[in-house]
């Protein structure tokens, strides 16, 4: 079990090895560019105040950072925790201005902040690829104020039985577009398999009900292609 750990992660580092400089636009590819939507609705149901501070785990090439930012008149603060260290490099150049963007090279199972520090917290697209859920969960609700509040976009389960036979069918594709755009299917193997594993809406709300957190609730966007869950910490 532990061996499939270790090859799982490493396998992980890959994808985001093997895409970090073209992630945009693979994933633009990969969600017809409704991905940038999903992230929207996300902040817009989140609905951040000012002078308020944010962490977001698994922050990628900082979409939901730029989001919360325009969403507070960049009078907030945002904390990026990504493991991908190229990532970050290269998201360091492309906020450089914006001095209350801070960047994190750490594991969302151990991150390095007290508790009680922040306001919300968010991770996209990330929880799927995170070896133990449970710890990252802890996690959260420990660096988590009182009051605050945690949001997960994640791939989930499509409920209607023809949308789902069509999803499936081009999800297939994913596999064969990564190969043309860097080269290599096998990541993108893994990353289809990973959500096809993945919990369903209800699964994933009961993950998170053992740590604690209350007034669960989800909405699926896309016919549940994706879904949010939302959580708050008392």
């Amino acid at each position: 079990m532990k061996t499939q750990h270790k090859n799982s992660k490493r396998l992980v580092s890959k994808v985001f090895e093997d895409v970090f400089d073209k992630y945009d636009l693979m994933n633009d590819l990969m969600s017809f560019g409704i991905h940038r939507l999903w992230k929207k609705n996300l902040i817009d149901w989140l609905n951040p105040q000012i002078n308020t501070k944010l962490v977001d785990v698994a922050s990628g090439t900082g979409d939901i950072a730029k989001l919360f930012m325009e969403k507070t008149n960049y009078k907030s603060d945002v904390f990026c925790v990504d493991e991908n260290e190229n990532m970050l490099k290269l998201n360091k150049k492309r906020f450089h201005k914006n001095s209350k963007i801070k960047w994190f090279c750490k594991n969302a199972e151990k991150l390095p902040f007290k508790e009680n520090q922040f306001d919300y917290y968010t991770i996209s697209f990330g929880i799927r690829n995170i070896e133990n859920i449970d710890n990252a969960l802890k996690e959260a609700y420990r660096i988590l104020k009182p009051g605050g509040r945690f949001l997960c976009l994640e791939f989930s389960k499509v409920k209607n039985d023809i949308f789902k036979k069509i999803y499936k069918t081009y999800t297939k594709t994913i596999p064969q577009i990564g190969k043309y755009i860097v080269g290599n299917s096998e990541p993108y193997e893994y990353l289809i398999n990973s959500i096809e594993k993945f919990h369903s809406q209800d699964e994933l709300f009961k993950k998170i009900q053992k740590h604690n957190f209350v007034n669960i609730s989800y909405k699926n966007l896309s016919g549940g292609i994706v879904a949010i869950h939302s959580a708050w910490k008392i």
